[in-house]
C-alpha cells in the first residue's frame, strides 16, 4: 500500500444551504467538476423560516483533499455553513434501509433469524419474500446485506447517511414553524 493510500480517510460533512432550485446541482457540481467522490448523499429542508436545507455528505480522500472540498463549499454563494463532523466533534450516524430477500425453505427461517439479531423489522411478507427495514451504521447495514445475499436473491435500497454532533452545542440551529403557523400559511391566498 502506498502512502498516498494509507493518508485516504471517508469524512461526515454537513453543510447548511438555502432551500432553493439548483443548490443541490451546485454543491454535486462541485464533486463531480473536481473529480471528488461522493459516498452517500442526505439532503431535506431543516429550517421553514429561513428557508434552509441540510445536506450531508460522506467522502473520501487525503487531507489536503478534505480541506480542499470544504473550502470549496464555502464559496458557494447559496452555502452558509460547513462543517467536518468527523473532524470537529464526536458524532451519531445512522442510515436506514429496505432490504427485501427472495428465497424458501429453511433460509426463510435463517433469514427472519438473522433479522432478529439485527433488529431489523419485517415491512412486508409473502410466500417467496421478506422486505426488512433496517436502522444503523453503514457498518451494520452491510454486514446484514452480506448475510441476507448468503441466503437468497437480495434487492437494496438505502437512505445515504444522516448525522449530527453529539453534545450540548448547536452547530447548525434551526427555525420550525409551529403547527398554528404552518396551517394559516397555508391558507393564504396566492397573489
Amino acid at each position: 500500500m502506498t502512502i498516498r493510500e494509507e493518508e485516504i480517510q471517508r469524512h461526515t460533512i454537513a453543510v447548511l444551504v438555502s432551500n432553493e432550485p439548483g443548490v443541490l446541482a451546485r454543491v454535486i457540481g462541485l464533486f463531480s467538476g473536481r473529480g471528488y467522490n461522493i459516498e452517500s448523499l442526505t439532503v431535506s429542508e431543516v429550517d421553514e423560516i429561513n428557508v434552509r436545507s441540510r445536506i450531508t455528505i460522506v467522502t473520501s480522500g487525503t487531507p489536503m483533499v478534505i480541506e480542499q472540498i470544504k473550502a470549496q463549499l464555502s464559496r458557494l454563494v447559496p452555502v452558509f455553513d460547513v462543517h467536518d463532523l468527523t473532524l470537529e466533534s464526536p458524532h451519531v450516524s445512522r442510515e436506514m434501509a429496505l432490504v427485501k430477500i427472495r428465497n424458501d425453505g429453511e433460509q426463510r427461517i435463517e433469514a427472519l433469524r438473522i433479522a432478529d439479531t439485527f433488529r431489523a423489522r419485517a415491512l412486508d411478507s409473502t410466500l417467496e419474500s421478506f422486505v426488512f427495514e433496517l436502522t444503523g451504521d453503514t457498518g451494520k447495514i452491510d454486514a446484514f446485506i452480506d448475510l441476507m445475499v448468503a441466503l437468497g436473491e437480495v434487492e437494496v435500497s438505502r437512505t445515504g447517511v444522516v448525522a449530527i454532533a453529539r453534545g450540548h452545542d448547536l452547530d447548525m440551529p434551526v427555525v420550525r414553524l409551529n403547527k398554528a403557523r404552518r396551517r394559516h400559511k397555508k391558507a393564504e391566498p396566492v397573489k
